[in-house]
């Protein structure tokens, strides 16, 4: 059962959904890895560095972002920090194929799946997106990921369209990630999820509360709230529920799957992640398709390379 609580608008578009200060087509989203440690410390977010995170609370920063997706293929020459989308060797997304067959190794298993999670629903300028309450701030709370010795939680999902991964060369309607980070709330493992149209209903979509829409139009020019004359703000629904085990019964539990060493597929393409993608494809109604692809954009970085992704490999 779905639970809002309430309706916000307190994030200005100023600010934490900042329009760049550049032409083109680049919106003022986050990241989709986004969460709410990051808002309280910048310097999340970039992979599974293992590094040492200061303790003390620090204050949020302005989010200022200047990539798109028209663009893609040249993140690296915007400035320094983004270096590893161009010289990665280990980056996402990448071109699958069913003649690699399914991983016989990381076969993940999951734990409190199955139980109904909070959390924020919202609109990240590309699609939907959910992001879980950490409760304390103990990440080990959250629903889990298992694999090879390593315990990974999930911190929310959110999707693109089209899908990011192909397959055989073919791209599904939309493909939904749900991001997984560490004990300490670092990205750490990605599960992709395909997502194309049918003839009956995806019970995990079937749960989800309207839809919210992108807030930004074509270029860098925003929706103008028509009571303001104003750029209309984010909006985000709290205290959502929903139930993260009907996303995995679509894809048979992910019994058949891909498996690389990956990146963040959005700048600044950090390495270090361990990406699973299942063989399932979770079919929707068509017009369940149809109203995510009617609050979605383009979202899919141009396919990397294969180097050192040790696909289906341990």
């Amino acid at each position: 059962m779905l639970l809002p609580i309430v309706l916000i608008t307190s994030f200005a578009v100023s600010s934490v959904f900042g329009c760049p200060d550049h032409t083109g087509s680049q919106r003022g989203q986050l990241s989709p890895l986004h969460t709410k440690r990051q808002a309280a410390n910048p310097n999340r977010g970039q992979g599974n560095n293992n590094g040492n995170n200061s303790s003390e609370p620090e204050e949020e920063e302005e989010k200022v972002i200047d990539w798109s997706y028209d663009a893609s293929y040249d993140w690296g020459a915007i400035k320094p920090a983004y270096a590893t989308c161009q010289t990665g060797t280990q980056q996402s997304p990448i071109g699958l194929s069913l003649a690699n067959g399914s991983s016989p190794v990381y076969q993940p298993t999951f734990a409190n799946y199955d139980r109904n999670v909070t959390g924020e629903w919202t609109n990240w300028n590309y699609g939907p997106q959910f992001t879980l309450d950490v409760p304390d701030d103990d990440y080990t709370s959250l629903p889990a990921m298992q694999f090879n010795n390593m315990t990974v939680y999930l911190s929310g999902w959110h999707t693109h369209a089209p899908s990011e991964h192909t397959v055989d060369g073919d791209r599904t309607r939309a493909e939904m990630h749900l991001v997984h980070v560490d004990a300490n709330g670092d990205p750490a493992a990605v599960l992709g999820i395909l997502l194309d149209p049918g003839t009956t209903p995806f019970a995990f979509l079937a749960q989800l509360p309207p839809y919210i829409p992108f807030t930004y139009g074509p270029s860098p020019r925003p929706v103008i709230d028509p009571a303001t004359g104003e750029p209309a703000k984010a909006e985000v629904v709290e205290g959502v529920q929903m139930n993260m085990a009907l996303a995995l019964e679509g894809v048979d539990n992910v019994n058949n799957f891909w498996t690389y060493k990956g990146s963040l597929t959005t700048p600044p393409c950090s390495e270090g992640l361990r990406w699973f993608v299942a063989q399932t494809i979770a079919y929707t109604s068509v017009e369940q398709m149809q109203a995510l692809l009617g609050v979605s954009t383009f979202s899919a970085r141009v396919l990397q390379e294969v180097w050192q992704h040790d696909v289906n490999s341990a």
